[in-house]
């Protein structure tokens, strides 16, 4: 396993990061697809004898029991300062007006239920879920650098917005000496490359750690075009992401490539994001040991430029998908 700084902070994190929202009572939130804690535990234990230090998590996830199950699994099997814990906050936890968003109210009570269900002190990294339009982003940065200044995360992060927004929140931050965010964690894969438009570009000039999430395009990119799966039937979110006729095309040079390397596809996909300057973590998921074992490989995968070039001729631009 590779190890990199996380963005421009001195923090070293695997160059693979598991992704959590895999796990989780299935019969809670919205994802019927996740697995319960007896089959995630081993999937959480292979990915730290590979190495992974940084896990990822949110709040929502399968309404918090992903955090349960992640945070028994670790406190089992790790030391807690030898991994990186990151989870998130934004989305819906509760009925009612304040049972959502990034208002200082929200942001101060979901730290701490992140924190019980963790069965931890402190996170690592604690993100905003998405862009709130309905709380003023100094309300929303007061009450992240206060939480960073209460000892309950060491840094930061965002995900998926407009690249106008992070700059705000970024210059906001430094006019008023508060804590910064230090990552983006944003949607970008073969089949969605709009971020290389504007935020791939400002994270790269700011110093900031990019953690792609999705990097197999919910598994559309491991697969022939007219395959499905269990997860993809019932995802509603996936299915108001991917779609287009034109991502054919590049399914289809994705099985090219992994035929010449007599590899899994997925190791195509992923060691094309590994590729891309200014990727720290992608974002992986697994649900069975060969993920991990495919996610892992992908890191030794050398693509040629004409094989980069192939994957990426067929793209076209598509439409803003993954934002609030």
């Amino acid at each position: 396993m590779d190890y990199v700084r996380f963005g421009s902070t001195g923090l070293q994190v695997s160059r693979l990061c598991l992704g959590c929202m895999t796990y989780g009572v299935a019969e809670r939130g919205t994802h019927p697809w996740t697995l319960g804690e007896d089959a995630s535990r081993p999937l959480i234990r292979q990915a730290l004898d590979a190495g992974i230090n940084f896990f990822d998590t949110a709040n929502t996830y399968s309404d918090g029991t992903s955090e349960e199950i992640v945070g028994r699994a670790l406190r089992d099997f790790v030391k807690r300062d030898d991994i990186v814990l990151a989870t998130k906050v934004y989305n819906r936890m509760r009925p009612g007006p304040n049972g959502q968003g990034l208002s200082r109210k929200a942001i101060l009570t979901e730290i701490d239920h992140s924190l019980k269900r963790l069965g931890t002190d402190y996170v690592d990294l604690y993100q905003i879920h998405r862009w709130d339009y309905n709380t003023p982003i100094e309300e929303t940065l007061e009450a992240l650098h206060d939480v960073v200044k209460a000892g309950k995360a060491r840094y930061i992060g965002a995900s998926s917005m407009h690249a106008w927004q992070f700059s705000k929140a970024l210059y906001t931050s430094r006019l008023n000496g508060w804590t910064e965010f230090v990552s983006m964690q944003d949607h970008v894969n073969l089949l969605y490359r709009e971020e290389e438009r504007e935020m791939l570009p400002l994270c790269a000039d700011q110093g900031i750690a990019v953690m792609p999430w999705s990097p197999l395009a919910r598994g559309r990119l491991t697969r022939d075009w007219n395959e499905t799966s269990e997860r993809e039937a019932t995802d509603k979110f996936g299915k108001t992401l991917y779609g287009a006729d034109a991502d054919k095309a590049i399914i289809d040079a994705v099985a090219t490539i992994a035929r010449a390397h007599n590899v899994p596809r997925a190791q195509v996909a992923l060691a094309w994001l590994l590729h891309k300057p200014g990727i720290t973590s992608p974002i992986i998921g697994a649900s069975k040991p060969q993920h991990l074992e495919d996610a892992v490989a992908a890191l030794s995968l050398k693509l040629s430029d004409e094989e980069i070039k192939s994957l990426e001729a067929p793209y076209l631009p598509h439409v803003i998908a993954g934002h609030q």
